[in-house]
């Protein structure tokens, strides 16, 4: 058991944190910016609940941060009364957040500099993952950070998977945003197809998807988006503040994302639509749209 510090308690953080206490057994002090949201987790899971991010983190052995987006990680790492004015030496924090390369390698090195490790570890699987305790971790960071860690993690992980220096979990989580930008569009325009042809979807669906065309998204969602059922947590305006990372690394590294670009805009349209807190399999939305 390790004294571990959580901070961010939304729809990933809250059950991730839970599963640390529940299967990992460890030692949880929590920090969420809204209070409340503290207190209700302390009610559910017991441990404790701490005023500030440096508080969360003051002599934890594990510091794990789950927030919105590099503003909010460098103001609960670097702020006033970030993580970092108290994280011990040998301590290692583990970041969640989808967030940039750029700040994930600024916040090694600051951990560095007070002798404690940082990983970069955004997640793969969604809300559901993260209710399950079968996420996927895809890991930037030092071997041996990663070794301390990885048992901890494992808590509220099926996979956890350390793909090279810091900042390498981030541009991994950019590749997966990106395969599946295109992976969900091209679903949602041949169910838009298959209908207006009259064919029989589920018939449609049972075949191709024992050939190249399956995919985990074919096989989890095509009947709840011709049925209009968007209510699977991972939200359009997330998806959209992801792939702005994406398009701004790849106009630095000079990679070219013409069809990441589009859906982007087409996730701009289900926004227009109401659509903010729908999920990414909403494109479907756009299309058949009268």
């Amino acid at each position: 058991m390790s004294k571990v510090a959580w901070i961010g308690l939304g729809v990933m953080g809250y059950p991730m944190a839970a599963h640390l206490k529940a299967r990992g057994h460890h030692d949880v002090t929590v920090f969420n910016r809204s209070p409340k949201k503290a207190e209700a987790w302390i009610a559910d899971h017991g441990g404790t609940h701490a005023h500030t991010p440096a508080e969360a983190a003051d002599d934890a052995d594990f510091v794990f941060a789950c927030v919105g987006n590099d503003n909010d990680l460098r103001e609960m790492t670097l702020g006033a009364t970030g993580i970092f004015h108290t994280l011990k030496s040998g301590a290692v924090f583990v970041d969640h957040t989808t967030a940039s390369a750029t700040i994930a390698r600024e916040l090694h090195e600051a951990a560095n500099d007070r002798g404690a490790g940082a990983l970069d570890a955004p997640v793969s699987g969604g809300q559901s993952g993260a209710e399950g305790g079968t996420l996927t971790v895809i890991v930037g960071g030092e071997d041996a950070d990663f070794a301390k860690a990885k048992p901890v993690i494992e808590s509220y992980a099926r996979a956890v998977n350390l793909i090279g220096p810091s900042g390498s979990g981030q541009l991994t989580k950019m590749v997966n945003q990106i395969c599946i930008a295109g992976l969900i569009q091209g679903l949602a325009e041949a169910l838009h197809f298959g209908m207006r042809a009259g064919l029989d979807i589920e018939k449609v669906i049972a075949t191709i998807s024992k050939g190249a065309a399956q995919s985990w998204q074919m096989d989890n969602r095509w009947q709840t988006m011709i049925e209009g059922e968007f209510d699977f947590g991972f939200a359009v305006d997330w998806v959209r503040k992801d792939f702005a990372i994406c398009l701004d690394e790849a106009r630095k590294n000079g990679a070219r994302l013409p069809v990441t670009a589009l859906v982007d805009q087409f996730y701009a349209e289900i926004q227009e639509m109401g659509g903010k807190r729908w999920d990414t399999s909403s494109l479907i939305a756009r299309l058949e749209r009268e």
